[in-house]
């Protein structure tokens, strides 16, 4: 760990001499980087608690998110181009008015540490196709679950998402409004392709494969 602290230091240092920037510089990036470090290292602890007291066990069992597994609007899809899980999400098939939200939090806890440990290159990220095909009012509680997403991928987008899109869009980070992508649902299967092999696309997407329920 203090062999890798010391090759970081040393990168910068090397970065700012090439690029001929005065010493004040470079004591400022090195101040940023290890601000950034702390940072990184503080939310990385709250996550472990808040993991720790929200699933004892180490993971969710499935008799616990039972009712919303029923409902089959989760699919784990095989993997992009970049060797990320597919999460399929079919709004549609989730109703608010009848919601646990415990049931809900565990369920997509489940649903991203399963696709996040099913990732075929070792990295945590995934890639997430939200289909909005049959949204309505009884589906708008719908929240951004985005840790570790890759990209979000949104089908079949009816106007009432719009209205509900421009009232959230200016509370979402820039960061998470550049991983969402509007598909035009006159080139879903040219859009997806570009990141998804067709044996892994839905054929409802204009890929060769039937979803496969998590």
């Amino acid at each position: 760990m203090e062999s890798e602290g010391k090759d970081q230091r040393q990168n910068v240092v090397g970065a700012f001499h090439s690029e001929q920037l005065y010493e004040n510089d470079e004591g400022r990036a090195l101040e940023t980087l290890k601000t950034l470090v702390l940072k990184s290292v503080k939310l990385l602890v709250q996550h472990l608690k808040w993991k720790r007291s929200f699933m004892p066990l180490g993971y969710i069992k499935e008799d616990d998110i039972s009712t919303k597994l029923r409902r089959n609007q989760i699919m784990l899809q095989g993997y992009d181009k970049f060797g990320c899980s597919i999460v399929i999400l079919l709004t549609a098939r989730h109703g608010a008015y009848e919601r646990d939200l415990e049931e809900i939090k565990r369920l997509f806890v489940y649903t991203f540490d399963k696709a996040a440990a099913s990732n075929s290159n070792g990295h945590t990220k995934f890639l997430i196709i939200g289909d909005l095909k049959g949204y309505g009012l009884k589906n708008m509680d719908i929240h951004g679950y985005l840790l570790r997403l890759r990209k979000l991928f949104l089908v079949h987008i009816p106007l009432l998402f719009w209205t509900a899109w421009r009232i959230v869009s200016p509370f979402a980070d820039k960061v998470t409004r550049n991983k969402i992508v509007f598909v035009d649902n006159n080139f879903v299967k040219e859009t997806l392709t570009k990141e998804i092999d067709e044996e892994f696309l839905p054929s409802e997407y204009g890929g060769l494969a039937n979803f496969i329920l998590i």
